[in-house]
């Protein structure tokens, strides 16, 4: 399952995503557009970890997790209907 990290700082949100490299190489941080996550969750192979930058909390979301939390930290984009 793939994993994409949802930041919600004071300045705004963004959505990244960590690639592995080979050994000796650092691990690339990709930028990811709302639109492309929300694609990818609704296809269900996805698991976003949302982190506040102000406290130390994170929360993981998947595609069994309850509709309200979804609508709650991601938005209704990422509801399948």
């Amino acid at each position: 399952m793939t994993q994409i990290h949802k930041i919600i700082g004071y300045k705004g949100q963004y959505f990244s995503k960590e690639y592995e490299t080979i050994k000796h190489h650092k691990n690339k941080i990709r930028y990811l557009r709302e639109e492309t996550v929300a694609k990818q969750f609704k296809k269900g192979d996805v698991e976003i970890i949302v982190h506040f930058e102000d406290k130390s909390e994170t929360i993981t979301i998947d595609e069994f997790s309850n509709e309200s939390i979804i609508m709650k930290y991601l938005g209704k984009k990422f509801i399948k209907r």
